[in-house]
């Protein structure tokens, strides 16, 4: 399996797209920037529409939840990187990276609206486990983010989203190194995958946060942290030949690329 990664990874140029958030002026650390706006609003829209189909299909929402065109929308979508493979231009599977630009409290972050937030039993252990992480993050000096939208098409190729995960912990430490949080579904398998990538649970007190059904997406949940310095080592080389490429990735962006400045951009990684 590992030589499969491998082989796909090696050309992952040809087939990833990296967008980039529509406020940001990307660092010329990436070396295939593209300022293209109506691009840039193409591929969001169709990251959305593939989230869109995929997540009907799987009963994670209803019609009405979606766009009058099919599209799966959440705020996240114009504050986040987006990590698409492509086929002949469409959209085959998709995550996104969101990096929160000031440090975060437990009320900025999506899993302040998940169902264990509201149950009396769990709603403070959650905050105090979000909390704790936050300070973690702040000690080491790392940024924070949440990582979400991963979708994959029938029509992808089966490693593609275990590589766009491999990917997205990639793109974090090149930004910098950044603890990051996600909700990820039982569906398929999503969590057990991302906790053997390397995602662990919140802990409060030594108590761990437990998996809990959402109603919003019909299946068991689970909140994830993940370091991004510290994948699981037996997929480590992975992260670290997918950092390497995806500086040589296309690179979307709204704005205009500035000249590099180490100092004004304190979060870029300089190979």
């Amino acid at each position: 399996m590992s030589k499969l990664l491998e082989r796909n990874i090696e050309t992952i140029d040809r087939r990833l797209v990296l967008v980039a958030p529509p406020n940001l002026l990307v660092p010329d650390t990436f070396h295939r920037v593209h300022v293209e706006p109506g691009e840039h609003r193409r591929l969001i829209r169709d990251a959305q529409r593939l989230r869109g189909a995929v997540y009907l299909n799987d009963c994670a929402v209803q019609r009405e939840q979606l766009s009058p065109d099919g599209r799966h929308q959440t705020p996240e979508d114009d504050r986040s990187w987006h990590l698409l493979f492509t086929d002949r231009g469409k959209v085959t599977a998709c995550i996104w990276f969101m990096e929160h630009e000031a440090e975060p409290s437990f009320d900025d972050l999506r899993v302040h609206n998940s169902p264990l937030a509201k149950a009396s039993e769990w709603r403070a252990k959650l905050w105090y486990a979000v909390e704790w992480d936050l300070a973690r993050a702040r000690a080491e000096g790392l940024s924070y983010g949440e990582v979400g939208g991963w979708a994959v098409s029938r029509e992808s190729c089966p490693s593609d989203g275990l590589i766009l995960a491999l990917a997205a912990y990639s793109l974090a430490h090149n930004l910098g190194g950044v603890q990051a949080m996600t909700t990820a579904t039982a569906r398929h398998l999503s969590s057990t995958i991302l906790r053997r990538l390397g995602g662990t649970s919140l802990v409060a007190k030594g108590e761990e946060i437990p998996p809990y059904y959402d109603e919003k997406y019909g299946c068991m949940m689970e909140i994830l942290r993940f370091d991004s310095r510290r994948p699981n080592a037996r997929y480590a080389p992975l992260v670290d030949m997918l950092r390497r490429k995806l500086w040589e990735v296309p690179a979307v962006a709204y704005a205009g690329v500035p000249p590099l400045d180490v100092q004004a951009v304190p979060h870029a990684y300089v190979a």
